[in-house]
């Protein structure tokens, strides 16, 4: 490494760090980029000793999975805040969904090899796993349904987001219908709302659908399979891989097919998505280069473009992030690392391909022309490295050689504050930007105990007496004391023996009682 960056790589003992009992993780995201502060551009500034994660250490993608348990572990988090429900369908129990009861046929729980068709979790690569639900449409009368139900839900939020993938491979008149059924307010989740239609089309691929619910109370989700006409249809509907999230479905999802035979074309050009919009109205584009600049990276760029809108909206569009995302397509939400960008317009963003205009501007004004959407899209702007091409190999992001990409744009202006300086974002182009640790001694650095104190369980020891049960509030230590047919305890820290009431009044009375017999007795024999 370079003079004077010794500090980076100081080692120390768990004196002063904690691993939280968890194993060395190449994946981590708490490394250095593998070229941070190396004398040789070529070379690693850290190797793995084992060679095979080389090429995975220093990752930028995301949290990776011990990443996760760490941070839960750190903090005491025992669930996820955004997270309902997914399934896969790999198991028989089809993760407590239900058959419909009032439908006329069922969803079938079908494996990739029974029917040539491929699921979409493991994309027919193994020979007994790999389920999906399938709503055969080739045979029967024309609207004929079947219904799949979701277990009960109970939300925390007013927004849900619902992904899967399904493929259509019937009737062009076949369709599939999300349905959300609600609590009714006497506690029978049974208020039916439908939220959107899906119909079928001549594409046989699996496609990635979103649909925002917005449940309020406990409730449902159904899949409903329509049939179209079953004399043309010789095949059906089928869903694979949902998820559920209380998050805002994406804004826009570009899919880019047979994304391998792009990147083998050494000469592809830049490839331009649709015109989308955000929720403001500002139409908007992505940019993608399969071959960056950067030798083995593929560059990905947003661009804004002119649209039906822009007589009414404020121009330039500046103070509005900017966000892109290359899915991960794991079918466990909680296991994808995708990778992630962001940005904020600026004044500052100007192109010398515009002679200094600002590329925030009106597209018509700071863009060119484009035939294939007739509007004009602006300078693109965006990272020459956003992926690698054996990141894209390494993980589920080429899942049947389909890149999926997110973009947000959304206005930011609401968070500036005109009494406190903010300081002027990083260029987008500034990829090779590295964090550096300040410059620190062991000295100077207190033992881990002491700066986590969070760490520590408060119910280890146990402080609660007489077989008290010790639980975890909030990082404090809440004593359940026992209790008995007679005796009960009571106090912070269970010290103190009570007796229940019934059996103090008993034995009270029993005395009295005994008491009272035996005057009575002495008075009789007194009288003799």
């Amino acid at each position: 490494f370079l003079p004077d960056k010794e500090h980076n790589f100081l080692k120390y003992d768990d004196s002063l760090i904690t691993d939280l009992n968890t194993p060395y993780d190449y994946e981590s995201l708490m490394h250095y980029e593998p070229l941070s502060f190396n004398k040789n551009e070529n070379i690693p500034t850290i190797t793995a000793k084992i060679p095979e994660f080389d090429n995975i250490i220093g990752q930028r993608l995301d949290f990776s999975a011990i990443d996760l348990e760490r941070l839960n572990r750190m903090y005491n988090c025992t669930s996820t805040h955004t997270f309902l429900d997914q399934c896969s369908f790999e198991f028989e129990n089809i993760c407590g969904m239900i058959q419909g009861t009032r439908d006329d046929l069922d969803w079938v729980h079908q494996q990739s090899s029974a029917t040539g068709q491929k699921d979409h979790t493991l994309s027919g690569r193994c020979r007994d796993a790999g389920y999906f639900m399938y709503f055969s449409t080739s045979s029967g009368k024309a609207d004929e349904v079947a219904i799949l139900e979701s277990r009960i839900l109970y939300p925390k939020r007013t927004q849900q987001c619902l992904q899967f993938f399904y493929k259509t491979t019937g009737s062009l008149s076949d369709k599939l219908i999300i349905w959300l059924k609600e609590d009714d307010g006497t506690g029978n989740v049974r208020k039916m709302r439908k939220i959107q239609t899906f119909q079928a089309d001549n594409d046989y691929n699996w496609k990635i659908a979103h649909v925002t619910l917005n449940a309020q109370k406990k409730f449902r989700y159904l899949f409903q399979g329509l049939k179209g006409n079953p004399g043309s249809s010789s095949g059906g509907i089928a869903i694979d891989d949902v998820t559920l999230t209380e998050t805002p479905c994406p804004t826009a999802v570009w899919v880019i097919r047979n994304f391998s035979q792009i990147l083998e074309n050494a000469s592809s050009d830049v490839i331009q998505s649709p015109r989308f919009y955000s929720p403001e109205g500002y139409g908007f584009g992505i940019s993608l280069y399969p071959h960056s600049r950067i030798s083995g990276y593929t560059r990905v760029a947003f661009h804004l473009c002119s649209g039906e809108n822009d007589g009414v909206l404020e121009w330039p569009a500046l103070n509005r992030q900017a966000i892109l995302t290359v899915l991960d397509q794991d079918p466990d939400i909680l296991k994808r690392m995708s990778s992630s960008k962001s940005f904020t317009t600026s004044k500052d963003h100007v192109s010398s391909d515009t002679n200094g205009i600002l590329i925030w501007d009106k597209p018509s004004i700071a863009g060119k022309f484009d035939a294939s959407c007739n509007c004009y899209r602006s300078v693109p702007w965006g990272w020459t490295n956003f992926i690698s091409h054996s990141q894209m190999r390494q993980r589920s992001f080429l899942k049947n050689d389909d890149l999926i990409i997110f973009a947000e744009f959304h206005d930011l202006s609401h968070l500036n504050n005109t009494e406190v300086p903010v300081r002027p974002g990083q260029s987008a182009f500034m990829e090779g930007l590295v964090l550096e640790r300040q410059k620190r001694a062991a000295q100077d650095m207190e033992p881990v105990q002491d700066r986590l104190p969070y760490l520590q369980d408060p119910c280890d020891p146990n402080p609660c007496q007489n077989d008290g049960v010790c639980v975890n509030v909030k990082g404090r230590a809440s004593c359940r004391c026992p209790s008995g047919q007679a005796f009960f305890f009571t106090g912070e820290r269970c010290q103190s023996r009570q007796v229940h009431g019934d059996i103090l009044g008993m034995t009270v009375g029993g005395i009295a009682g005994t008491i009272v017999l035996t005057i009575v007795l002495i008075s009789m024999m007194s009288r003799r």
